[in-house]
């Protein structure tokens, strides 16, 4: 998921032409990364990896900054980590945005291309920020669903929590097709695979298509429609928690929703009910 409002240069090329025709060095705090696969899924939507240095550590639900060569000063812009701190490859899950000074160019990147990686993560997404409890609530609205892409596929999340709820809201139907694949390999990895059974579950809506879930997730939540679709009673804030991840609205609307029902937000140094992200704007 990325932030938006920067500028970057017109062309994306390799590190090695930035090198010799721009004399450019790349910073100690820098890492310069290989792409290793690029999937469409939409004229809008697309998720890529990249490989992972070795020495890059991060905790699941965090983000790092990321940007292209091209530039003797490149830009560098947030963007949730979409793989879990177990992978061997860095997943990101993206928007096009035509004209976009980051997007216009990263979404033409090719496999063997360069990507550069800031070296430190951090993020409000992670298990540290939430107290105990039993149920977890991921609400995402478009690709903020990047950080629970690798808070679903932790053995830790399955350790503490009995049951993981994912939910995503699109504009339409096939802009919810990574959520659908991300499960579908959830489900079927070696390592979590079976951790899922009983505990993983899946909530979609679409806000322009009609769909068997039509709506803002706010509007679920707040007429029931949510919680009779997926059999549960409403938010407990004594045993529920929760991560939010989206857009500036979705993010506003949730807030208030949960601080109305006894929720209380956390943060890295002060574990509670809720968490956010605001670090995006989708």
């Amino acid at each position: 998921m990325e932030n938006q409002g920067f500028a970057q240069t017109q062309q994306t090329v390799t590190l090695d032409a930035v090198v010799e025709q721009q004399a450019y060095t790349l910073p100690d705090n820098v890492f310069a990364e290989k792409v290793v696969s690029v999937e469409h899924f939409t004229d809008w939507l697309f998720r890529f990896r990249i490989t992972r240095p070795r020495s890059f550590r991060f905790r699941s639900g965090e983000f790092v900054m990321i940007g292209l060569p091209g530039s003797t000063k490149p830009v560098f812009r947030a963007y949730s980590i979409a793989s879990p701190a177990w992978d061997e490859e860095i997943e990101f899950y993206s928007i096009k945005v035509e004209g976009g000074p980051l997007t216009e160019h990263l979404q033409k990147i090719q496999p063997g291309d360069t990507v550069l990686m800031r070296k430190k993560s951090t993020g409000t997404l992670v298990l540290d920020a939430l107290s105990p409890g039993k149920r977890l609530f991921l609400l995402s609205t478009g690709t903020g669903i990047a950080p629970f892409a690798s808070i679903i596929r932790d053995p830790e999340t399955y350790e503490k929590f009995d049951s993981i709820i994912v939910t995503h809201t699109c504009r339409t139907a096939a802009e919810l097709q990574y959520g659908f694949d991300l499960m579908d390999r959830t489900q079927n990895d070696p390592l979590v695979g079976e951790l899922t059974t009983g505990k993983l579950f899946h909530f979609t809506s679409t806000t322009q298509e009609d769909s068997p879930n039509k709506g803002r997730i706010t509007q679920l939540i707040e007429d029931g429609s949510f919680f009779s679709a997926m059999g549960i009673d409403g938010f407990d804030p004594q045993s529920d928690r929760i991560m939010l991840c989206g857009s500036k609205a979705m993010l506003t609307d949730l807030k208030e929703i949960l601080d109305a029902r006894g929720f209380d937000e956390g943060a890295n140094n002060r574990p509670s009910s809720y968490v956010v992200e605001r670090a995006f704007v989708d």
